[in-house]
Formats: C-alpha cells, sequence, structure tokens
C-alpha cells in the first residue's frame, strides 16, 4: 500500500518544479549541473554571542530535488564554497552556497528527503 502522505508530498515538489521553478547552473569547482530550482529565503535564527539569539534572513535559497544534482557524473550534496548563477535578463546572478553562523549550507525541504533547501549569499553579479 503507497504512503500517502509520500506520494502527496512527492506530487507538491513536482508541481513546484513544473510550475514555479527556474534553471540554474550549480558548480563545484570544474564540474557542474543545469539543474530546475526553486527560489525562497529563511528566516534563520542564530545565537548573538551574549546568551540571546538574532534574526537573519538567508540572500536566497534554491530548492532543488536532490536527484537533480549530479556533479562529476556522481549524485552530490551541497558543500560550503559552491556556486549556484541564476539568469536573470541580460544579468547572472552569482550566489555562494553559505549560511551565516554554525548553521548548516542546506536541509532537507521534506521529511522524504527529495527536495534540497540551500542557502546562498549573493558574491556576484556578471
Amino acid at each position: 500500500m503507497a504512503d500517502l502522505l509520500q506520494t502527496g508530498s512527492d506530487w507538491l515538489a513536482d508541481q513546484l518544479k513544473t510550475h514555479a521553478s527556474r534553471p540554474v547552473v550549480y558548480r563545484r569547482g570544474a564540474d557542474e549541473a543545469t539543474v530546475q530550482a526553486t527560489v525562497g529565503r529563511t528566516l534563520l535564527k542564530l545565537d548573538d554571542g551574549y546568551g540571546g539569539v538574532r534574526m537573519e534572513w538567508t540572500d536566497r535559497d534554491f530548492l532543488i530535488h536532490a536527484a537533480e544534482l549530479v556533479l562529476g557524473g556522481s549524485p552530490a550534496l551541497p558543500e560550503r564554497g559552491d556556486l549556484i548563477r541564476e539568469m536573470q535578463g541580460t544579468k547572472t546572478f552569482i550566489y555562494e552556497v553559505m549560511a551565516p553562523g554554525k548553521e548548516p549550507p542546506w536541509r532537507w525541504s521534506d521529511v522524504f528527503r527529495k527536495v534540497l533547501r540551500i542557502h546562498t549569499k549573493q558574491v556576484g553579479i556578471e
């Protein structure tokens, strides 16, 4: 019997990819892959170093199906320092995979580990 929650989650992830995504180029060193990404942001709660919490938005999050992230012929998970290039009109925006503080640079976006939520910071425009 099929897991209805997973079936629904997969359907929603596929709908986002089909109707609310754009192609981006994911690059690590000389390896790159063109993948479909849904764009978002995340509000992170960070330790302020004084026993409190400060809130900070990521510049841009990219939601990518994990199965699409293949670099050098092998499935890959995001790493700090990887680059994502996003075309908008005649400009290419360059984002580096990172998150502020000690936060991880990516998380699973769903409980079934189909979609990666990759945190980035804009580092350039071409």
